[in-house]
């Protein structure tokens, strides 16, 4: 969108440079707004790591079927998401329209993978079970120990890093964005006392930038904002995981077409082909506090891999990262306006955090949301039940998912993201 007047624009300062901040940025400048992105280093923290799988269907997880408001309408719109982001920054995002499939290793997994497709068929998504004859034609290197397979013909995916860096081309050339390379520190209100309204931010270096609307999508650092509206309770927490690289060498090209996610002895694991010859497979997930590297996650990543494609063992390991997913009590994100006390509406903020598994999913569907919100306009899904303010009720109940992704012998403060 053209802006006419940028003098009168409205000006929207957004906290947070991930994938989800980075997607509100562009999607409120092209509507016409003036924007700031706060962020001293964007698309470096979970976006970095994520592998970037547009998977409603086979990210279904009990009990998070609200999720599937959310997340299958952003599936549907990142085709021309991405389109039209190309467009404007010349920069590809790496989506691409490949099926996903499932294999399971053991008749437990063949039974645990049978039971989710009974969910997902009876919620009306597409999953089809295939034979493993019909699974290796798909996949000529999938193991010799596979008992099951099932395909997600509508799960795709998208690089992150190429998308975070399109998105930062595309802004680059709004003329009424920027981005400030300094932290954010607290929220400013036109009344300190009650904080019924915002009015901008804050930054590290003592510069306050005044704003009509403050996005806060700055991950675990939300909670941490000081001058968050009275009383209100963001539950956010660090769910660590670790994920790794890894070049196909020429003679085994393509490895695989589809992305490939598995239950190896009841522990999940994905495979994810890339464009330029690359696989990312993953991914740990504990919550024991520990940032760094799991040498036994690691280890347990490449075996599983292994069982699940055994040409796996002649890749060339490129990168093993670790980052924290901000997570919820529900597993749901933390999406809206926030109530005060009196229950009138605090005026100027919209959050945007707590995505866990499903940032670059909803990517999206949140940055169409929130430029509503700022725009005045009603969103195109209702998100009352994800506001950010549910758990300041003391009678909430959070939804918990049932499906037990720990190890038969593991902690339970170290699982793998389900299938």
């Amino acid at each position: 969108m053209t802006l006419h007047n940028p003098d009168r624009a409205a000006h929207t300062a957004i906290v947070g440079g991930g994938i989800i901040g980075l997607a509100i940025a562009w999607e409120v400048s092209r509507r016409g707004h003036r924007v700031t992105l706060i962020d001293p280093a964007p698309a470096s923290g979970a976006t970095r790591a994520a592998a970037g799988m547009l998977a409603p269907v086979s990210e279904l997880h009990y009990q998070e079927e609200s999720l599937l408001d959310l997340t299958l309408p952003s599936a549907r719109a990142y085709q021309q998401f991405t389109i039209e982001l190309e467009a404007a920054s010349g920069v590809g995002t790496g989506y691409q329209r490949t099926q996903t499939l499932i294999a399971g290793i053991d008749p437990a997994d063949r039974q645990a993978l049978t039971d989710l497709r009974s969910v997902q068929v009876g919620l009306g998504l597409k999953v089809e079970e295939l034979t493993t004859r019909q699974a290796r034609r798909l996949e000529p290197l999938l193991g010799p120990q596979l008992t099951s397979a099932f395909l997600v013909p509508e799960d795709h995916q998208v690089d992150p890093r190429a998308m975070a860096a399109a998105l930062q081309a595309a802004l680059a050339q709004q003329p009424t964005a920027r981005t400030v390379p300094v932290p954010a520190t607290a929220l400013v209100h036109d009344d300190a006392a009650d904080r019924t309204a915002v009015t901008g931010v804050l930054l590290e270096d003592g510069e306050r930038i005044d704003a009509d609307e403050v996005v806060l999508a700055n991950g675990l650092g939300t909670a941490n904002i000081a001058g968050l509206p009275a009383g209100l309770r963001l539950p956010l927490r660090p769910v660590y995981g670790d994920i790794l690289r890894l070049r196909v060498p020429e003679h085994l090209r393509p490895l695989i077409t589809s992305t490939v996610r598995g239950l190896v002895h009841g522990s999940p694991i994905y495979v994810v082909p890339r464009q330029e010859g690359t696989v990312v497979i993953g991914a740990t997930q504990r919550e024991n506090g520990s940032a760094g590297l799991s040498a036994g996650g690691v280890y347990e990543l490449l075996r599983d891999a292994q069982t699940l494609i055994p040409a796996v063992a002649e890749l060339e390991l490129l990168e093993a990262l670790c980052r924290p997913r901000p997570g919820t009590p529900d597993n749901a994100p933390l999406l809206g306006r926030c109530r005060n006390p009196d229950g009138s509406e605090v005026r100027g903020l919209v959050i945007a955090s707590g995505f866990f598994r499903h940032g670059v999913l909803l990517a999206p569907i949140t940055a169409r949301l929130c430029t509503d919100l700022i725009s005045q306009n009603v969103p195109e899904v209702d998100i009352e039940r994800f506001r950010p303010d549910r758990f300041n009720d003391p009678g909430h109940v959070p939804e918990t998912s049932r499906y037990d992704t720990s190890r038969h012998n593991n902690s339970p403060d170290e699982v793998r993201t389900a299938i």
